[in-house]
């Protein structure tokens, strides 16, 4: 057994290779997190082994931390000649932690808006409303879902500072995870959020004026890890105000969607939001026109809210950005969509056939399908 320990050893820590930090989504042995790998004999006459794994957590308190424990202890199991692992758990000290932020982050781990940088391929969707109560953040949250189903990387960022609803509508309930000056999100339906709703006292309101409301975007960009996403989704405040100028500062690249209904009343206030591009230079990609109508049994269709809203926002745009801002599609009312929403569920997950989860299905793979704009991108030319 003493001549077997070493490859079987090596074995162990190949298999360990495979355990994936849930909150980071890397790999932990390239994370810095296993501190030690040990193989003890074990007794006659099967002669099977007992590893015994030393890992360090990102922060004492990780919520996550049975999902390791699990994690490490399959991987080792499944290492032939093993039949017992003992999982051994400590905590990163300040060195290792300032590792971590550097290696996470780059250069010497300071903050930065990884979006926002010439090399970024991440796709940035500004999701806008003239008003509220349109089903913006609905709408929000599941193409973010959606996008996640297709196997996209995702991440949702709920600047809604004062009226935040994305952790409930994506069954958000833990907070992020500190790392000193580092926050990693959680992750829900595949998807990373953050939301000051998981910072915000219960029952009470967030009451921020202008330079406040700029800098928690801000912080939200920066101070959160998000890793290589795909497609980072915000859920705008309704209107044209701090926030959506915010954005347009701090992520030149980004695009926005516009929602409305089809009410002519909400329609033009909603192209207001949509105007807010031609002041700050970013591309309007299209409208979703949400609450369209009413399936009927007999298969006619109820137009609660009238008609012709996304097509008004679309040619009114179009006409003004001097560009073709189209309809993406056309959501209809669906009891599921609301259910989902307050059940943390979202329509395109938990009813995937039904009626508006392929509407919402198809704008998500509308806007994936696009190009990363080009604002702020290094074209990859230098002077002569």
């Amino acid at each position: 057994m003493p001549d077997s320990a070493p490859p079987l050893l090596d074995a162990v820590r190949t298999a360990l290779r495979v355990v994936i930090d849930p909150e980071i989504r890397r790999p932990i042995v390239d994370l810095g997190m296993v501190r030690s790998v040990e193989v003890h004999p074990g007794e006659a006459p099967s002669g099977e082994a007992r590893a015994v794994v030393g890992v360090d957590l990102t922060t004492p308190a990780c919520p996550l931390r049975s999902t390791l424990v699990r994690d490490v202890t399959a991987a080792a199991l499944a290492v032939e000649g093993v039949d017992d692992v003992s999982v051994e758990l400590g905590a990163m000290d300040a060195e290792q932690r300032q590792a971590l932020r550097a290696q996470l982050r780059g250069g010497d781990g300071t903050p930065r808006i990884p979006f926002a940088e010439p090399g970024s391929l991440t796709k940035v969707f500004a999701v806008a409303s003239g008003k509220g109560g349109v089903g913006k953040s609905s709408v929000t949250a599941n193409l973010a879902a959606a996008m996640a189903a297709d196997g996209l990387r995702v991440g949702v960022l709920d600047a809604d500072i004062h009226g935040f609803s994305i952790p409930r509508m994506l069954g958000v309930t833990s907070k992020p995870t500190r790392v000193d000056d580092m926050l990693l999100p959680p992750i829900a339906h595949e998807v990373k959020v953050v939301s000051i709703g998981m910072f915000a006292p219960q029952g009470k309101a967030v009451v921020w004026r202008g330079p406040m409301l700029h800098r928690a975007v801000e912080q939200f960009l920066s101070d959160v890890f998000w890793g290589d996403l795909d497609v980072l989704l915000l859920d705008l405040p309704p209107g044209t105000g701090d926030v959506a100028i915010s954005v347009a500062q701090l992520l030149p690249g980004s695009q926005i969607v516009v929602v409305t209904t089809p009410q002519l009343a909400a329609a033009e206030v909603a192209e207001r939001a949509g105007l807010v591009a031609a002041q700050t230079e970013q591309d309007v990609v299209g409208v979703v026109e949400n609450m369209a109508w009413l399936d009927q049994p007999d298969g006619t269709r109820l137009e609660l809210f009238g008609s012709g809203g996304g097509d008004a926002v679309a040619a009114g745009l179009t006409e003004t950005l001097g560009h073709d801002v189209p309809v993406l599609g056309r959501v209809p009312l669906d009891v599921r969509l609301r259910e989902g929403g307050d059940a943390g569920v979202p329509v395109v997950v938990a009813a995937p056939e039904s009626p508006a989860a392929v509407a919402l299905r198809d704008v998500a793979r509308s806007l994936a399908a696009r190009p990363r704009g080009l604002a702020g991108r290094s074209l990859g030319l230098s002077p002569v």
